[in-house]
């Protein structure tokens, strides 16, 4: 079965599932591929057997009770998300809701880790191919808002064909998916002080005229820049949003969402210089989502095409 699904669109966006054409060892690329991807409280087996002892003895756990419950992972579950990476095949993939760096080993075979540490369980980081340059960057302290939510994290790449492009990924604050931004509850309000502090980080970049992509879990519908402050706030002249006017289909038949929440914008500069080969999506087969504990997210990707730039 082809699991790689194709979504048509009327914008100037095109999407290349292709990628015999690249050379992952070194040699210019025809294409970069950068993904999204979360991967839904990927922890490592301690941390979740000492969370389902904690749980069922009613005592405090590192985990939800209903996560430890419904989200057992074996070895069997890391192999087939790993299949899923490979498939992808990404040269960057930004991850989120990944406990540390040796569990994100077990689904990202041969790429370089780059993650945020810390307390918590739900990190986001980057899985990088080989033979890319690249600087880690630092955790986005601001995103987090104090400790009440996640910082974001940054990194600096350069690949043959390209130049240098600066990427942030994040996972904001969910609860507040489709509510106006202004709701007062603790959700919304953290949401919307995570859009300000994006949009701060956004802005500057535009600013120097930058090549930037802000890819991850924005658990946010849209955008629709009329009439959501969530998506003004990010300053929508500076990027273009991947999945404007996308049809929508869930990873795999019976998943919750109504709407992309995971989201990749592209900077205007990286637009106009490298035309974009579009929003992808890598669904579930059936099966694997009935047989295996995967995600509730699936990955979706850009591909930028290094030969117009040159």
């Amino acid at each position: 079965m082809r699991c790689l699904r194709l979504i048509p669109c009327g914008l100037l966006l095109a999407f290349t599932a292709n990628a015999g054409t690249r050379d992952t060892a070194g040699a210019a690329h025809a294409t970069l591929r950068i993904a999204t991807w979360n991967l839904e409280w990927l922890v490592d087996g301690a941390t979740a057997h000492a969370a389902r002892i904690a749980c069922r003895d009613s005592r405090p756990a590192t985990l939800p009770c209903d996560v430890v419950r419904e989200l057992a992972r074996d070895s069997a579950d890391l192999a087939r998300l790993a299949s899923y990476a490979q498939r992808l095949d990404a040269d960057v993939i930004a991850f989120q809701e990944v406990q540390n760096e040796a569990i994100a080993r077990r689904v990202f075979h041969g790429y370089r880790i780059c993650i945020n540490g810390g307390p918590g369980m739900q990190h986001v980081g980057f899985a990088l191919r080989p033979g890319l340059a690249r600087d880690c960057g630092a955790p986005v302290a601001a995103l987090s808002a104090d400790g009440a939510g996640r910082a974001g994290r940054e990194l600096t790449l350069t690949a043959p064909g390209f130049e240098r492009i600066e990427l942030l990924v994040v996972h904001l604050k969910s609860g507040c998916a489709r509510e106006p931004l202004q709701t007062a509850t603790d959700a919304c309000r953290l949401l919307a002080t995570q859009a300000r502090e994006l949009g701060r980080w956004i802005s500057l970049r535009a600013a120097r005229h930058a090549r930037f992509v802000v890819l991850g879990d924005l658990n946010r519908g849209g955008p629709s820049v009329e009439s959501d402050r969530f998506w003004s706030l990010l300053g929508p002249s500076a990027f273009l949003a991947a999945a404007s006017q996308l049809p929508f289909a869930n990873c795999t038949w019976g998943a919750p969402y109504r709407e992309f929440i995971d989201h990749i914008l592209v900077s205007r500069t990286l637009v106009k210089r490298l035309p974009i080969q579009p929003f992808g999506q890598l669904r579930y087969s059936p099966r694997d989502a009935a047989h295996y504990h995967l995600s509730d997210h699936c990955p979706v990707s850009v591909s930028l095409n290094a030969n117009s730039a040159l």
